[in-house]
């Protein structure tokens, strides 16, 4: 196949513009991600203290909160995208060399698909502390906890690994705070077709961790429903609560994202860029304010710490 004189396979660097249409509010809107960035460094921070230094939590369930943790702060820290975005926003450092774009893509898709496996693993786990209580430390032992670890990481990996990339020719401007696939995607000089299909692959797999999570929390009612009292119906539900606000956080904003990438053609390009930017920046704050909040284990410790003459 032949391509034009000015194709490059790889371009030294890209440019990330922001969010077109709102170039003279965007000193301002880095506030607010910035005060969101900071939450959710310091919460996730906490919550893997927390669970590190309790050993009353050194169980399952808080085992796959802090890879939800460890996740997060990927999400938020390791890929950049939070500090690239702010250096756009107040610095006007829009500048991206090929490799850190490609980097900060791998990371931000390892992260996100490893957050769907873990809020699924969480799901199951849920299912049997409920369904199966009388089993649940025998079916949860740290082994299996391990093993489903790896399993998350290499599914995740399985996933992300087969981007398909094409050459890049002519304008190397990515209309984005950060770089995602189809952006890049959108800039070669190829058919991208068989991008267009590995997304809605991608798109696949979270809509079966959904269904496993559907499947569970339908077990779950079921069994709730059939306690003999309403106090430990409430109190079985409350165990579920974290985690359903949690579920919420991340897939909402991810739904939005995707539908309004796909069909709201209509939507002004500045929707579809803040829509993707809370989809990747308000879940890892979110994650640990709501846990640190319902968790009663997590809050009682975290007060502690923070006064220590109330013990």
């Amino acid at each position: 196949m032949l391509y034009p004189n000015n194709t490059l396979f790889h371009p030294p660097s890209f440019l990330l513009m922001g969010i077109p249409g709102l170039e003279d509010v965007q000193n301002w809107i880095g506030f607010p991600f910035f005060a969101v960035y900071l939450i959710a460094l310091l919460g996730n921070v906490t919550i893997l203290f927390v669970i590190q230094i309790e050993r009353s939590l050194h169980q399952p369930m808080f085992y796959f909160l802090a890879m939800l943790a460890c996740t997060d702060l990927g999400l938020s820290t390791a890929t950049i995208t939070v500090p690239k975005m702010l250096g756009i926003f107040w610095l006007n450092l829009r500048d991206i060399v090929f490799g850190a774009c490609i980097t900060q893509m791998y990371t931000i898709h390892i992260c996100t698909g490893l957050e769907s496996v873990v809020l699924t693993v969480m799901a199951i786990d849920r299912y049997i502390a409920i369904c199966n209580l009388l089993r649940y430390s025998m079916l949860l032992t740290n082994k299996v906890v391990a093993i489903l670890g790896i399993v998350i990481i290499v599914r995740t990996l399985v996933f992300v690994t087969p981007f398909i990339f094409h050459p890049f020719c002519g304008v190397r401007i990515i209309p984005h705070t950060y770089c995602e696939h189809m952006g890049l995607a959108k800039l070669a000089c190829a058919n991208i077709r068989i991008n267009v299909i590995y997304g809605l692959i991608a798109f696949s797999v979270g809509y079966i961790d959904l269904s496993v999570i559907g499947f569970s929390y339908v077990q779950i009612l079921r069994a709730v429903f059939h306690l003999p009292s309403w106090d430990a119906r409430l109190k079985a539900l409350s165990t579920c609560g974290s985690h359903v606000c949690v579920m919420s956080a991340f897939y909402l904003p991810a739904l939005f994202s995707f539908m309004t990438h796909r069909f709201g053609h209509n939507i002004p390009h500045y929707i579809h860029i803040l829509l993707a930017n809370l989809y990747v920046v308000v879940p890892p704050a979110l994650n640990p304010v709501i846990y640190g909040v319902r968790t009663k284990q997590i809050r009682e410790r975290v007060l502690r710490i923070l006064n220590p003459k109330s013990c």
